[in-house]
């Protein structure tokens, strides 16, 4: 990965995520040094990445979404993040482009990560969702998704599926994209 030594990302790694990100050289750098002070072993483990999410939600039980985030950004399933698996990730997060932060909410929500998204997939992920939303925001939710079994049902119905069909990733994303109430679902925004 990087040079030890040095502290410095490897050239290899460097191009890699220049070319996939489109971060600059000099963020990346910047990105890999604070990422090194923050996890000296160069990997972030599960712990530590549900740590880091109980302090952004510090009202709210954010590990089981934690976990299924974490899960996402673990694209080589090792258990760990590594700086790679790390900025792939930030840049899909943060990214201007729709599509990429959909790409990303698409691998979110296939907890098997069998390339498809059934309505018990979505259930899953719509309790963890439901778990971070703040109890008084959770009271001012519309009746139809008070509940994360509602809100689910709400979101799966976009999708113009039946209870025990699936949805692929460009179905999902058409679907969210096509709907900005799935979109703000999906987002955990309160209703409008």
């Amino acid at each position: 990965m990087g040079n030890a030594k040095s502290g410095m990302v490897s050239r290899e790694v460097l191009n890699d995520l220049k070319v996939s990100t489109k971060f600059s050289e000099a963020e990346i750098s910047q990105w890999y040094e604070n990422f090194q002070k923050q996890c000296p072993t160069g990997r972030i483990t599960l712990t530590q990445f549900e740590e880091i999410y109980s302090r952004f939600f510090p009202n709210s039980d954010a590990k089981t979404y934690a976990q299924h985030v974490f899960r996402s950004f673990d694209t080589n399933d090792d258990g760990t993040l590594d700086f790679k698996e790390y900025i792939v990730a930030l840049h899909m997060t943060s990214s201007g482009k729709m599509s990429l932060k959909l790409e990303w909410a698409f691998s979110l929500f296939d907890v098997d990560k069998n390339g498809y998204i059934t309505k018990n997939e979505v259930c899953e992920i719509c309790q963890a969702i439901f778990k971070i939303i703040p109890k008084e925001k959770q009271e001012k939710l519309p009746s139809d998704e008070n509940t994360p079994e509602k809100r689910a049902d709400k979101l799966w119905s976009y999708f113009g599926k039946g209870d025990n069909e699936r949805v692929a990733e460009g179905e999902f994303i058409k679907g969210v994209m096509d709907n900005d109430d799935a979109l703000r679902l999906i987002q955990c925004e309160p209703a409008k």
